[in-house]
């Protein structure tokens, strides 16, 4: 890590893309993120002979992440449905800039297996394979031994390996099932959209208690199939506009309703089939998204 203090106009703007992206892996959340690199740097501000500037604030970030992990375990026994992360749209702000194999990755698959992780294997996965941090100074951080550490990010990285479907799609597959998709729900043809997604399929909508959504995930491809083509049914009357939009660093769809953003979709791809379906429509979650483009 680097030890010369960056210029005075923004002391942390060489680091922020590093620390926005541990944040948003950490919690789920941009707009968390954003809190905790702000505090992070209230805190830099206040500080006295700070000898390596981004170990202190990797530091720092990573340990008000765990604090927030502790209220975030009462806050989601209450949350209403199931939990989704917030979309992100920009993912060069979250860049880990470094090399390894999941350094790019910010699908909702990784952060859903990265959530059922403890928030310390969950730190020490993301800040040493992730983030390329010696797990000498991760057990600094998380006040863990160094040998504690390799455990728990062992632990982690199974776990990981476990949840994490196949490799992603190549992109022009990943945007022609998912377009797909979208024409087989709007005009109803039920056979082709259960064709489309695995036999185990699931899909996932987080309303939060905001807006209606399944209150469960819904498993399997007819399943599935019946509850998109029925929702689509209840909204054929309005002005229904989806736009193609990256999100998590995949082709995804912004569905807009009577000119108001309603969801974002995303869906995740094994093979030539459609594994995993996110559905956020939170409007807590969905501040971030693009303004639609003129008609």
């Amino acid at each position: 890590m680097s030890s010369s203090r960056p210029h005075e106009g923004d002391p942390i703007a060489p680091y922020r893309r590093r620390l926005l992206g541990l944040a948003y892996r950490m919690l789920g959340s941009r707009s968390d993120a954003e809190d905790v690199v702000q505090d992070a740097w209230l805190r830099f501000a206040d500080a006295h002979d700070v000898r390596n500037t981004e170990a202190f604030l990797v530091t720092i970030v990573t340990r008000l992440c765990l604090d927030r992990l502790k209220s975030a375990k009462a806050q989601r026994e209450i949350y209403v449905g199931p939990w989704l992360p917030e979309p992100v749209f920009d993912t060069d702000d979250l860049s880990s800039e470094a090399a390894t194999e999941l350094a790019d990755d910010l699908s909702f698959a990784l952060l859903l297996a990265l959530d059922r992780l403890s928030p310390q294997e969950r730190a020490a996965f993301l800040l040493h394979d992730i983030f390329e941090v010696p797990f000498s100074e991760i057990a600094a951080m998380i006040g863990r031994s160094e040998p504690a550490c390799r455990q728990l990010a062992t632990r982690a990285r199974r776990a990981v390996r476990d949840e994490r479907p196949a490799p992603a799609a190549a992109p022009d597959s990943h945007e022609d099932l998912l377009k797909a998709f979208l024409e087989a729900v709007a005009s109803g043809d039920l056979s082709r959209l259960t064709g489309l997604l695995r036999d185990d399929a699931v899909a996932v909508t987080d309303g939060g208690g905001r807006k209606s959504a399944a209150l469960n995930p819904i498993h399997g491809a007819d399943k599935i199939a019946r509850f998109f083509i029925g929702v689509a049914g209840k909204n054929a009357d309005r002005d229904i506009r989806i736009e193609p939009a990256v999100i998590n660093g995949s082709i995804g769809a912004l569905l807009y309703l009577d000119g108001e953003l309603d969801h974002t979709l995303s869906v995740s791809i094994d093979g030539d089939k459609i594994a995993a379906i996110y559905l956020v429509r939170n409007p807590d979650k969905l501040r971030y998204a693009p303004q639609p483009a003129s008609p």
